[in-house]
């Protein structure tokens, strides 16, 4: 865990001089000088903080001392995260419930590729052609989009978390040749006859767009229940394709990121799902900052 071992006060003047509180014209530690002072866990200290050397206002004494204190300034240290998930494995609730924790930017392959085609720019009139003629987009194409996302400011400061993508280990290739390796890379992984239990019953709603499942969340009305449909693609025989696909993607991808892989079992509650990941991520954040409590001690 990262912290402030110290604060050490060294003096400018000879002779400091003793004032009282309401004589100082700006904002000073209001405590007897000490040259040792140690923070436990519990300190109101940020763990994420790291000493630096600030100089306070002068003092309005005669000979117009000043002093230099050995404070502390925040260091966030940003999360990385790749996270991967089969259809109908819960991944989209699970990036939801880790960004509103962590805060981290959500960054999924697919809404960047519809964003810059809806945006008119330079990599989204390449993609739209190749969509257009029913191509796959090219690797370099979605890989740029991707790379310009990692690298906007927001996730700079952040941290982000990646979902879906890598999908193949030239995808991944190319992200660590532009430098983005992630922390921790999670895969969610549930057995394929709940995950085509899963897809098959899913209906959606043609007028309010809400999504709904016969056995696990049907319809509240008798109204809501004869309108729903189900998608072309949510059938046994398609989801079990789409599913050979996605185990496919995913072996080639782990070999990448095996030593940092966190499988989580993705049967149960989204709340019971998320406690396993949570759990990792608050791990992963306090080996961060021990790490940097050693690098600024």
């Amino acid at each position: 865990m990262a912290s402030c071992s110290s604060l050490n006060f060294t003096a400018i003047s000879s002779n400091p001089q003793k004032l009282p509180s309401s004589s100082i014209s700006s904002p000073i530690v209001q405590r007897p000088f000490t040259s040792h002072l140690s923070f436990s866990k519990s300190s109101s200290l940020h763990s994420d903080q790291i000493p630096i050397r600030t100089h306070c206002g002068k003092l309005p004494q005669p000979n117009g001392a000043g002093f230099v204190v050995l404070g502390c300034a925040r260091k966030k240290e940003p999360l990385r995260i790749m996270i991967s998930g089969a259809p109908a494995s819960g991944k989209g609730t699970q990036c939801e419930l880790i960004t509103q924790k962590y805060g981290l930017v959500h960054i999924a392959a697919g809404d960047l590729l519809r964003a810059e085609i809806a945006a008119g720019s330079e990599n989204g009139k390449q993609a739209k052609e190749y969509m257009d003629k029913g191509k796959l987009v090219p690797n370099e194409i979605v890989v740029t989009m991707v790379k310009e996302r990692l690298n906007g400011p927001d996730s700079c400061e952040k941290g982000w978390l990646l979902d879906g993508y890598p999908r193949s280990s030239s995808q991944a290739i190319a992200l660590k040749e532009f430098g983005f390796q992630p922390d921790l890379f999670i895969l969610l992984e549930v057995p394929e006859e709940i995950l085509v239990e899963r897809v098959v019953g899913r209906r959606l709603d043609p007028i309010t767009g809400k999504i709904y499942h016969l056995k696990y969340s049907p319809p509240e009305t008798e109204e809501i229940a004869s309108r729903v449909t189900q998608r072309f693609d949510d059938t046994e025989e398609k989801v079990k394709l789409r599913l050979q696909t996605h185990h496919q993607n995913v072996e080639a991808v782990l070999s990448m990121y095996e030593d940092i892989t966190v499988k989580v079992n993705g049967i149960g509650s989204k709340q019971e799902v998320f406690a396993q990941i949570d759990g990792a991520l608050t791990q992963l954040l306090e080996q961060k900052q021990e790490k940097l409590g050693t690098v600024a001690a």
